[in-house]
């Protein structure tokens, strides 16, 4: 963990290679997954879908990139076995970063971590390195999700469901990608739903989570 944050990640965490995490088809003898997260810089999301959102989540592509490319080769360098994942990769990150305890999924379909909300980029490592497992956390996402309706109103071609959709057997928040690409491809990326979303306000996540959390145990 302490490597991949030198190499530049925000968030690190450790999880479970399952079939959760593989597209179909796809199959790894690697293990064990290091999950790292990324923020965007706030002020360049501020005009989300623009020019300079879309290019500050290329940059944050590409920082992500080279961080997994890093760690991957330092980790071979020990002996073991590396693969870095990004973007357009064989693999699922969001459910391995829920394993790993980075966060957990939102109703607008992506992660939504305490520190950086659902501003962020995702990459993983696969290795085969013997590596202790972090575990899942709850910081009250579906608390928030199941009455805030701020994501759906702000999408605009209205692909984000208030209710969640049962999907390969597992009931969880899902996405219309049939009407979020189409305009995604549009306005040559979009964003919205991240950015509107509470938890994505800067410093706002731990507050939230505790106040969700104590209104529940009450």
């Amino acid at each position: 963990k302490n490597a991949a944050r030198g190499f530049g990640a925000g968030l690190v965490g450790i999880a479970p290679v399952t079939e959760a995490a593989l597209y179909e088809g796809y199959r790894t003898d690697l293990p064990r997954a290091v999950v790292v997260a990324q923020p965007h810089r706030r002020d360049p999301m501020a005009g989300v879908p623009d020019h300079g959102s879309a290019v500050e989540a290329m940059r944050a592509y590409s920082r992500i990139s080279r961080t997994v490319v890093r760690l991957a080769r330092h980790i071979r360098a020990m002996g073991w076995r590396a693969v870095a994942y990004s973007e357009s990769a064989d693999i699922l990150h969001i459910p391995l970063a829920e394993a790993a305890g980075l966060g957990q999924l939102g109703k607008h379909g992506s992660a939504i971590t305490m520190d950086y909300g659902s501003s962020f980029r995702l990459a993983s490592v696969l290795t085969d390195l013997p590596l202790a497992l972090d575990s899942p956390v709850d910081i009250g996402v579906d608390d928030l999700c199941l009455t805030c309706r701020r994501c759906t109103q702000d999408c605009p071609p209205g692909a984000i469901l208030d209710q969640k959709q049962t999907v390969r057997g597992e009931t969880k928040w899902y996405v219309d990608f049939d009407k979020c690409l189409p305009y995604f491809v549009k306005t040559e990326g979009c964003g919205i739903c991240l950015e509107v979303c509470p938890w994505t306000e800067p410093g706002r996540g731990p507050e939230l989570s505790r106040r969700l959390l104590a209104k529940r145990a009450a």
